[in-house]
């Protein structure tokens, strides 16, 4: 009954064409080849030179360069979302309605909001060790409950 699975290896590796060119980076430079050949069939000569040299530096930049170990166009598209989303973020803080009912005038409805409960310094710093070790650590409650501990 032995079981045995073939665990994938470097996944985040793309497949090579030739050489060290990815089918990614082959496709953009195919992509970029026919934007040059439509400048040149659309546009005089001047006009070709500054277009083909446009066209050549975006498409190796895109291409070829890595920002950060990412392809450039992972880290043009994340600057753009960034560029273009609101600079400022609002916590709008929120109270939980609790209870609701009408009071003695019948038109009124009294409404009592409970403020959220926090969690004691001790309790956030029990959840962050928690965290901190990859749940090693279980906690106060469970390592008393194993160890028969009963405190009050």
């Amino acid at each position: 009954m032995d079981q045995r699975f073939i665990v994938p290896q470097f996944i985040d590796a793309e497949d090579k064409i030739f050489g060290p060119v990815t089918v990614r980076q082959f496709i953009i430079v195919v992509v970029g080849a026919l934007f040059i050949f439509a400048a040149y069939k659309l546009a005089d000569f001047t006009l070709f030179i500054l277009e083909a040299f446009l066209i050549v530096a975006f498409t190796l930049l895109f291409a070829f360069v890595k920002v950060n170990g990412a392809p450039f166009h992972l880290f043009f598209v994340n600057f753009l979302n960034s560029a273009l989303r609101p600079k400022i973020r609002i916590w709008q803080k929120q109270n939980i309605r609790t209870e609701e009912f009408k009071s003695k005038n019948e038109n009124q409805r009294d409404v009592y909001i409970k403020p959220k409960r926090l969690l004691p310094s001790s309790k956030l710093s029990e959840l962050s060790l928690i965290i901190d070790t990859g749940g090693v650590y279980k906690g106060e409650k469970l390592a008393n409950r194993v160890n028969k501990v009963n405190y009050k």
